[in-house]
């Protein structure tokens, strides 16, 4: 199916890659619900806003039930909302980790059940995750235990949910970002961000924004953990 007709859920969708995600969607024509806890009304008919907490089982009950009754079906989920943080494993608080599960893994859950019933029944779907590739090459300088405790799940749960759903019709899909240039990291910091990546700069939100486009597009494509980190995750490199 043509990214043109495609209508699209994002989640964490306020403000930095969900933000840059619902643009570039919205660019392309489609229609798009979009969510997370902050977001606004939008001026755009073709974008409708939910806001909601991503661990909570009715906000993605809200959500496709919102898309639903706008434009009658979801061809894409997106699942952006996360959080991180960097610290030391033993300075993590019970807090911190309630948070880290419920919007990383609780949220990916809620809202991918939803959209994989509908999609089923639809006969197609795509959906798409992000990641982050400290799961895949975690890094001294950026002590994020938690961020590949619950990302790396995100990471197997996209391989396992692509067989399970590939004769559905149902594409599932993942984009492994390394540092962006987001409202999380202040501008005196992107230089030594930076110098952790192989190509010596962080990543731009359209560097993610443009790796969710390919992947939606891609139809023969699934089960694909897709690595946007400026070389992070292939190895190591000399500072």
């Amino acid at each position: 199916m043509s990214t043109q007709q495609k209508v699209v859920v994002v989640t964490g969708a306020s403000q930095g890659i969900g933000a840059g995600i619902v643009s570039a969607f919205r660019a392309r024509n489609c229609p798009v619900v979009a969510t997370s806890r902050s977001i606004k009304p939008a001026a755009d008919a073709d974008v409708v806003t939910v806001q909601g907490d991503i661990g909570a089982p009715d906000t993605a009950e809200k959500v496709f039930k919102t898309a639903l009754d706008r434009f009658g079906r979801v061809d894409t989920l997106v699942n952006n909302a996360g959080v991180f943080m960097a610290k030391p494993f033993t300075a993590y608080s019970h807090d911190d980790y309630a948070l880290y599960l419920s919007t990383n893994v609780t949220g990916f859950f809620h809202m991918t059940q939803r959209a994989l019933e509908l999609m089923s029944k639809q006969g197609h779907g795509h959906v798409v995750s992000i990641t982050t590739s400290l799961v895949d090459q975690p890094m001294s300088a950026v002590p994020a235990a938690l961020a590949s405790l619950t990302k790396g799940a995100l990471s197997a749960a996209t391989r396992a949910l692509a067989i399970e759903y590939a004769k559905a019709g149902i594409r599932v899909n993942a984009v492994s970002p390394g540092i962006i240039k987001t409202p999380m990291h202040p501008a005196e910091a992107h230089p030594a961000l930076g110098a952790l990546h192989p190509m010596g700069r962080m990543g731009d939100v359209s560097d993610i924004v443009d790796a969710v486009v390919y992947l939606d597009g891609a139809g023969f494509v699934t089960g694909e953990v897709l690595h946007v980190d400026g070389g992070q995750a292939a190895g190591h490199h000399q500072l």
